[in-house]
């Protein structure tokens, strides 16, 4: 993150884009990296290489832009680094950089299933393990739900692997609607779907997938298909059913199947054991949005790495300012804080995320989540931040955006810095 008067280069937004990229694919072993970079260095360089090659003059590639770094003093793009190696071994043929369109259509085909546009099996193992660990650190819990689809073979064998195609994109577009913006969906197999939901218990991963059913069973209702279609499903909760992730996925396996040969006498998940029946009120009465914002977490959130990927197409980040007709939410205090929110917050704890504040002399604070209604920053003083100022917000993934904030409340952290939320300004 650059700090306040460095003399830094301005960089396109093609170089911000590598640089992105470097940083995403850091984070990933070889056996991540090799087809993202093969790819890669098919569209830039219309070269063919193995995955190990791409790998390989991946490492290259980092070490001229920090051996340039060095002697040049100076920052050096990685757009330069990629044209001196690529130059350097005859490969670069054709030196043409991938627009940003093609860059994003690249990231998404490398984390998602081409037929749902949902997350893949791959980035399902590699959340599932990140999620697990932040529940653990923080002593939250985190469900795993996995989902079939009853009769989809039926389909197939009676209408065609069209429809049946069609009957696993309306799955997945339900499972968008469905969800909150910090539970990830994924296909996992042919007809196969997990979620990763956290902190979420067990009756909240109850009342999720009877709406998941019920809203899927909808949504098939024009197609007059006269197959009982529908979604079957069986969750297990860390750390209530077991504290690693074979046994979690054993369990919600085996209740999926119980579910099966149970009959199917309406729409139910197996019970979760040792858990108290809710009264009649409970979350199979609430309405959708009532059921939703029982789920919603409280703060401050634990750090949150969203940024390795994009969100699946449809899903979307949450806009930097409400609409027109929205109206900004009136400041509240600490005592209030664990009150129920009005917007779904996106943690970027752990990303580059910051914010410049322009009107507080050019000064930078860590921006750690973002939601519809406003952004909370991470601070070392209260006078750092004005009640009402200017800022331009860096995230990844978006280009700079000037808002206009309000500061909110603040919290002061076990880390003796601050937490300053601030609502959006039309």
């Amino acid at each position: 993150m650059p700090q306040p008067g460095e003399d830094s280069p301005k960089y396109s937004t093609e170089d911000s884009f590598l640089d992105l990229l470097a940083e995403t694919l850091e984070g990933l072993d070889d056996s991540a990296r090799g087809p993202f970079l093969r790819q890669f260095f098919r569209t830039i360089a219309q070269v063919t290489l193995t995955d190990a090659q791409s790998n390989e003059y991946w490492e290259r590639i980092l070490a001229k832009r920090r051996d340039l770094a060095e002697r040049l003093g100076k920052r050096v793009s990685l757009k330069t680094a990629i044209v001196d190696v690529l130059a350097s071994t005859s490969f670069l043929r054709v030196p043409v950089m991938m627009e940003y369109e093609d860059y994003k259509k690249l990231q998404i085909n490398a984390a998602t299933d081409a037929l749902t546009g949902l997350y893949n099996r791959r980035l399902f193992d590699e959340y599932s393990d990140k999620e697990l660990n932040r529940a653990r650190r923080y002593g939250q819990s985190l469900a795993i739900v996995i989902l079939d689809l009853h009769k989809l073979k039926e389909v197939n064998d009676r209408f065609g692997h069209l429809q049946g195609d069609l009957i696993l994109q309306i799955a997945a577009s339900t499972l968008r609607r469905t969800l909150r913006a910090s539970d990830f969906a994924f296909r996992i197999g042919g007809d196969e779907f997990a979620l990763l939901l956290p902190q979420t218990d067990p009756e909240q991963a109850m009342t999720l997938c009877r709406r998941v059913r019920t809203q899927y069973e909808t949504e098939l209702r024009p197609l007059n298909l006269e197959i009982g279609v529908t979604i079957d499903f069986g969750a297990a909760v860390y750390p209530l059913d077991g504290e690693v992730k074979t046994d979690l996925m054993r369990l919600a396996d085996q209740r999926l199947y119980e579910l099966k040969r149970s009959g199917r006498p309406a729409p139910r998940v197996i019970p979760m054991e040792g858990q108290p029946s809710r009264p009649a009120a409970g979350p199979a009465e609430m309405s959708p949005a009532e059921a939703q914002t029982s789920r919603e977490a409280t703060m401050p959130s634990p750090p949150v790495d969203r940024e390795a990927f994009p969100r699946p197409k449809e899903s979307g980040i949450p806009h930097l300012a409400p609409p027109a007709a929205a109206s900004v939410p009136p400041p509240v205090t600490p005592e209030k804080i664990l009150e129920k929110r009005n917007w779904e917050r996106v943690s970027l704890a752990g990303t580059k995320a910051y914010a410049v504040l322009t009107d507080s002399g050019q000064k930078t604070a860590a921006v750690i989540d973002l939601s519809y209604g406003g952004v909370a920053l991470l601070i070392d003083k209260i006078d750092e931040v004005p009640s009402a100022f200017k800022a331009v917000l860096h995230v990844p993934i978006l280009p700079p955006v000037r808002v206009s904030l309000k500061r909110a409340y603040t919290k002061r952290l076990e880390s003796g810095r601050i937490r300053v939320g601030c609502s959006f300004v039309s």
